[in-house]
């Protein structure tokens, strides 16, 4: 089989068309693993393996529920029956585990992609729709294109059989593995270039989240252009969203 590694799409994506979801294979919803549960994390995977489908991609976002910057998702085809050890669920990793994974994905992988959707256009869609336009468009970067697509507790418009996973980051390697390579993407864009454009709002530190320390810089500086202002009515009065 030969491997094939997409180089990193960044896509500032425009195209809102085609948005609403297709009727998925198969909902998945179970809850959460404890941390004393054993879960196969290729129990997924190996049902579509078994099936005859080579290429299974796990699809997965990060930056949802933050105030600002962009929402990235990833999409990432490992080889079947490969086992990746501490690949599962990004939050759950330390940052120096997520970024020693993340290589380890990158080198593994048969095929991978990233793509982003700006605040302006999430303000004009809806964070939903910007998320599944980002996963989208991570997926139609691929090369070889996937057979299964397994998300994360979404679905995506695209005429591919898929799976959503309730928790599908912490049940699926598939999904763990683009869930890592989503957040470490986000995260340097946090900290290697946003935070360098306004370093008094701390985005390397808190990511965009709505901590206190990011509260505080916006009651005092006001939204910048990066902001979600759809995001952003219950924490600024109109007047200072528009500062910069």
């Amino acid at each position: 089989m030969s491997r094939r590694k997409g180089a990193p799409h960044s896509a500032q994506v425009k195209d809102e068309q085609n948005l609403l979801p297709l009727e998925s294979d198969e909902t998945v919803e179970a809850g959460g693993p404890s941390d004393e549960d054993v879960v196969d994390l290729l129990a997924f995977e190996k049902r579509h393996w078994a099936d005859g489908q080579e290429f299974v991609c796990g699809v997965d976002e990060v930056g949802r529920g933050c105030l600002f910057g962009d929402v990235v998702a990833a999409a990432v085809i490992l080889p079947a029956g490969l086992v990746l050890e501490g690949v599962h669920d990004s939050k759950k990793l330390s940052e120096k585990k997520r970024e020693q994974l993340y290589n380890v994905i990158i080198d593994a992988a048969v095929a991978w992609a990233v793509a982003r959707v700006d605040s302006a256009e999430i303000d004009r869609i809806n964070i939903r729709q910007a998320s599944r336009l980002a996963m989208k468009q991570a997926v139609l970067a691929l090369n070889p294109q996937p057979e299964h697509l397994l998300i994360d507790a979404e679905t995506v418009d695209l005429e591919l059989p898929q799976t959503r996973i309730i928790h599908g980051d912490a049940l699926s390697q598939s999904i763990g593995a683009a869930s890592i390579i989503a957040k470490v993407t986000r995260d340097r864009l946090c900290k290697e270039v946003w935070d360098l454009h306004y370093p008094a709002y701390g985005i390397a530190v808190h990511k965009g989240y709505a901590t206190a320390m990011h509260r505080e810089a916006l009651a005092q500086f006001g939204a910048t252009p990066l902001h979600r202002r759809s995001f952003l009515g219950k924490i600024l009065p109109q007047e200072q969203q528009t500062l910069f």
